[in-house]
């Protein structure tokens, strides 16, 4: 091989491996509350607002705080560095990504998942064609 053929692989390679780690640190995976406060490393709960607790938002500490409840039903306070979400209030689902700290959850970022505005016109098209 030539040597330009052989940099060149090494730094695809070099590269490659550089990103590899980079992405790996940054994303811990999908994990319930217990799971992220083992390893505490950065996770992706998924869960629903717990609505029985109290939420607040602190201005001068511009941090949202309120409970969550993941897949298997704990229940934590979560703590996010912004205003409550555009419809946190609608959300089937919440994806809470950031990491354990003491008995709070660091949210550096939210996802809500709200349900579709085509899930009812799919029910009245299912209901007629089974009929």
């Amino acid at each position: 091989m030539k040597p330009k053929t052989i940099i060149g692989l090494v730094l695809i390679v070099g590269f490659s491996a550089l990103l590899l780690l980079n992405f790996g640190e940054q994303v811990g995976g999908y994990m319930d509350f217990a799971q992220a406060e083992k390893t505490g490393a950065r996770a992706h709960v998924v869960g629903t607002w717990a609505k029985d607790y109290e939420v607040s938002y602190d201005r001068d500490r511009n941090v949202f705080s309120f409970h969550m409840a993941d897949e298997k039903g704990e229940v934590r306070l979560v703590h996010y560095p912004n205003p409550k979400p555009a419809n946190f209030e609608d959300a089937e689902k919440l994806v809470v990504e950031g990491y354990v700290k003491g008995d709070v959850f660091q949210a550096e970022h939210i996802l809500v998942k709200c349900p579709s505005k085509y899930n009812d016109a799919r029910g009245i098209e299912q209901a007629s064609a089974s009929m």
